[in-house]
């Protein structure tokens, strides 16, 4: 044998094969589409664009 080279048992095979399918024996949990998608405004929110009211003009041109 070659001083590089080392023996595998059959025992070692079934422990590496032991390990590797138990990290990746499964596929991972399925994402759903909604949890891939984050939703944030485009802008800040203006309290002013709410503000006006309606009814405002009767009170002050009205009466």
């Amino acid at each position: 044998m070659d001083q590089g080279t080392t023996v595998r048992t059959r025992e070692d095979e079934d422990a590496t094969a032991a390990v590797r399918h138990a990290r990746f024996g499964r596929l991972p949990e399925p994402v759903r589409p909604e949890d891939m998608v984050e939703e944030r405004p485009a802008t800040a929110p203006d309290p002013a664009r709410h503000a006006y009211d309606p009814d405002e003009w009767l009170v002050r041109y009205c009466l």
